[in-house]
């Protein structure tokens, strides 16, 4: 089976794909500042907010983490054992398999987490109307 070409985009379709793109690197410029102020970097809080976030538990591996954030093992693994001499996070092998390391949040990166998933919270609230995501529709028109 081979895929059908896509019809060209017109105008508007520009214009909401360009809008979106705005709205998320708003947002993300809004998100390094609110963490640098903080102390800590825009990294340190998203692997902090995949460990408190990751599906189902309350630890992730540094492979979990690698996809979550979309980078390499072994930059994941500099990232942990910063966070882990900052009081963040602590690795510790598991009871089930002891294979396997989780990373794990300490109180004070549940502290840091936490006030700075309000403030992307609040950011998020105020984007409500604003942000218009790209739809089929738009795209698909010939």
């Amino acid at each position: 089976m081979t895929e059908q070409p896509l019809p060209p985009m017109d105008k508007l379709a520009f214009e909401t794909l360009a809008n979106f793109r705005y709205e998320i690197r708003k947002f993300l410029r809004f998100s390094e500042n609110v963490t640098r102020k903080a102390g800590i970097t825009p990294l340190q809080y998203l692997m902090l907010l995949n460990i408190k976030g990751y599906p189902g538990r309350d630890w992730a591996t540094v492979g979990e983490l690698a996809e979550r954030l979309q980078a390499q093992h072994h930059g994941v693994v500099a990232l942990v054992s910063r966070c882990e001499k900052q009081g963040f996070v602590e690795r510790r092998r598991s009871s089930e398999d002891r294979r396997r390391i989780e990373v794990r949040l300490l109180p004070k990166g549940e502290d840091y987490v936490e006030r700075l998933a309000n403030a992307h919270r609040v950011q998020l609230i105020a984007l409500n109307g604003k942000f218009s995501v790209p739809v089929a529709a738009t795209f698909d028109r010939p």
